[in-house]
């Protein structure tokens, strides 16, 4: 699954123009590395994202197209 339809799914951006748009502005790199809006998503992926001077680090835990709301959550894991 695409990086930015990823994120909109799993809740943690709300809008998927939104993700794409911190993905083209390197706010978001995974593995350490930048990447764009069209990165393949992959279970044990480690995100950092970028939101002004608050920085989010998750772990990808599942990868699936339609979650509801109250399972969102439990597609990532918070990483410290």
């Amino acid at each position: 699954m695409r990086l930015d339809k990823w994120l909109k799914v799993s809740r943690l951006i709300k809008r998927r123009t939104v993700a794409n748009e911190a993905c083209d502005n390197a706010r978001v790199s995974v593995n350490g590395r930048t990447v764009k809006a069209g990165y393949d998503v992959k279970v044990g992926d480690v995100l950092e994202l970028r939101f002004g001077e608050r920085t989010v680090k998750v772990e990808v835990l599942t990868v699936a197209d339609n979650v509801g709301k109250a399972d969102a959550a439990a597609m990532y894991r918070e990483v410290l």
